[in-house]
């Protein structure tokens, strides 16, 4: 059997998580009270989003413990299993690393890594098509991760955030990308390029945020109708109007993803934040 291991940042629906052979690894989350504890298991969504709404110092994440990996590569191992790990981009968590140091620890070789260089429902597409590939094509684990790689080149994230205080002080984000965007009045369009996270463009105001980010959907060369789209939002589903607006009316396409960012991804966007991920054209 080959086993779909993922993280927590990657944002599965309780259906995906529900499939034959997919586990997922938690990343911890802790506020500035020293309260918290394991994305999804030990803190729940709704806890999370009470904290961040009051918090006036950003929550922590933390990747997860090496054990929590090698729980799954042993019995892996027992089992006769391959694995395929997909996981957050090594450029935003030291997820990757600690998976990797992990299978070297227990001394499983039957296992292949993805480095998503993405995060949350952009990682979560290479979850799903690894499933199809597997199900549905029936391709060896070696096939489905060539797959993986090509697709992963083109998946996009781009966000209209409120504030880009979660993402500097979290260090996600340098000092000076973080001035530019945080001017008086100016609202941030952020993207994740090759794995780490981006300004892409500034406007004034909400609205005009909106206008740069469509922009942006074709400067990165538009939505391949065949995976999809998702969007995102943190604490209010209301910010995502202008979003379905455009894709309905504009691109003409129906039928997108609505997902609350998980606790993980959230902890650095803040709240107010409006998302989208989609598979550029080829």
């Amino acid at each position: 059997m080959i086993r779909i291991l993922t993280d927590s940042a990657s944002d599965l629906t309780a259906t995906d998580s529900a499939r034959p052979g997919v586990y997922t690894v938690p990343l911890s989350v802790t506020f500035a009270d020293g309260t918290g504890g394991l994305d999804g298991v030990e803190l729940t969504a709704d806890e999370f989003y009470a904290h961040l709404k009051v918090d006036k110092v950003p929550p922590r994440t933390s990747q997860p413990s090496p054990q929590s990996f090698m729980t799954i590569f042993e019995d892996a191992k027992e089992n006769g299993d391959q694995v395929i790990a997909i996981l957050i981009s090594s450029n935003l968590s030291g997820t990757y690393q600690c998976a990797r140091l992990a299978a070297e620890s227990c001394d499983f070789e039957d296992v292949f890594f993805v480095d998503s260089r993405t995060a949350s429902q952009g990682e979560a597409i290479l979850v799903r098509e690894a499933l199809r590939l597997r199900d549905e094509e029936h391709l060896p684990a070696h096939a489905i991760v060539a797959e993986l790689e090509q697709l992963k080149q083109r998946i996009r994230v781009l966000a209209v955030v409120d504030s880009l205080k979660h993402l500097h002080k979290g260090g996600r984000l340098p000092a000076a990308v973080a001035l530019v965007g945080g001017a008086l009045g100016v609202k941030p369009v952020l993207s994740v390029v090759d794995g780490q996270i981006k300004l892409a463009d500034t406007a004034r105001g909400r609205p005009g945020a909106f206008v740069a980010m469509f922009k942006n959907i074709e400067k990165m060369g538009g939505v391949d109708p065949r995976y999809g789209y998702a969007l995102l939002y943190s604490d209010e589903k209301g910010v995502l109007a202008p979003l379905h607006h455009y894709m309905h009316e504009n691109l003409h396409m129906t039928g997108g993803r609505v997902a609350r960012l998980g606790l993980v991804i959230a902890s650095h966007a803040g709240p107010g934040c409006a998302g989208l991920v989609f598979v550029t054209k080829e």
